[in-house]
């Protein structure tokens, strides 16, 4: 029988929480998902499928679970796996049945909002552990569904916390697990390769051509590096799995969603949902982070223009062309 030392925690059961508990499962890991929503629950129990990503095959390892109380009481080491927008909450509420002994991970390629802060500073205003990390790479939740090869870095200031996450989460082949101890560099990668995927699609919507979208990326990570290191992250963690790994994988097919958010501007459909990817509100976030730091990011900039209905599309494809082209 798993002890709560080897049982994995997932906080949310959408795509990524669904597929990573899969791929466990089918591992042998034992899992519990917890989900506030009790229907989602009483599926993942009864019919051994997720609504929210119903291909994900959950065999019996993988149970889930609406009382925070069994999680915290069966699974010591914790997957935060939900919406950059519910970081706070979620935070809270965990607060009150966790322990310092839990380790706490998140899975959130963004910024958490509404004050642009890093996913794990948000997490230490409300969790009892020190314990925190990130999780975070070029792994899709089709991918993950399929067996389909893929990798991602776990990065923590803590020993631990990388260790345990390599020990449990590593599911080779289907799930290979690196580690970090760029805390800063792993959140900031992954949350602005999000950004700049809704660029790459943009680019490719708007027929750029294959030089172009080469030019765009190795501009992308170099602005990315260049905050990171304003941030105090190490510049090369942006060349890693978190940040150019994450944004090749992302921008390669139709299934991520801020690369078709990318192809829907380029295709002037500018909405009020345009901020709602976990890419866009990182665009956004990394702007005022980046206006905090006084670090010059025209790439960036292009995007959240365009997302803020500000420019149009074309016209921030060539202000971007332009800018990329001067700098050094």
């Amino acid at each position: 029988m798993s002890t709560r030392g080897d049982t994995v925690g997932i906080i949310g059961a959408g795509k990524f929480g669904t597929a990573l508990g899969s791929v466990l499962a089918r591992a042998g890991r034992r899992v519990i998902v917890w989900s506030r929503d009790t229907a989602v629950v009483a599926a993942i129990q009864s019919q051994r499928s997720c609504p929210r990503l119903p291909s994900a095959p959950l065999p019996a390892p993988l149970e889930a679970t609406a009382d925070p109380k069994k999680l915290a009481a069966e699974a010591r080491f914790l997957v935060l796996a939900v919406s950059s927008t519910n970081v706070r909450e979620r935070s809270r509420e965990l607060g009150d049945v966790l322990d310092g002994s839990h380790i706490v991970v998140h899975a959130i390629g963004a910024l958490a909002a509404p004050t642009n802060e890093r996913v794990s500073e948000v997490m230490a205003q409300g969790l009892p552990t020190l314990k925190l990390g990130v999780l975070a790479g070029p792994a899709l939740p089709g991918d993950l569904v399929e067996g389909q090869f893929a990798s991602m870095v776990i990065a923590s200031t803590f020993d631990e916390v990388v260790a345990e996450g390599r020990r449990l989460l590593n599911a080779p082949p289907a799930l290979r697990m690196y580690a970090s101890k760029d805390l800063i560099g792993v959140e900031l990668a992954s949350a602005l390769s999000g950004a700049y995927t809704i660029a790459l699609g943009l680019a490719d919507g708007l027929g750029m051509g294959a030089g172009a979208r080469a030019v765009l990326i190795t501009r992308a990570v170099a602005e990315a590096s260049r905050l990171g290191a304003a941030a105090g992250a190490e510049a090369r963690t942006f060349a890693g799995l978190a940040g150019l790994g994450n944004l090749l994988v992302r921008a390669s097919g139709d299934r991520s969603a801020d690369y078709l958010l990318g192809r829907r501007l380029a295709d002037g459909v500018i909405t009020a949902d345009s901020a709602r990817t976990e890419g866009a509100r990182a665009a956004l976030a990394g702007m005022e982070l980046a206006g905090k730091l006084r670090t010059r990011m025209p790439v960036l900039q292009g995007i959240a223009a365009v997302l803020s209905g500000k420019i149009d599309p074309k016209d921030a494809a060539k202000m971007v062309g332009d800018t990329v082209a001067v700098e050094e």
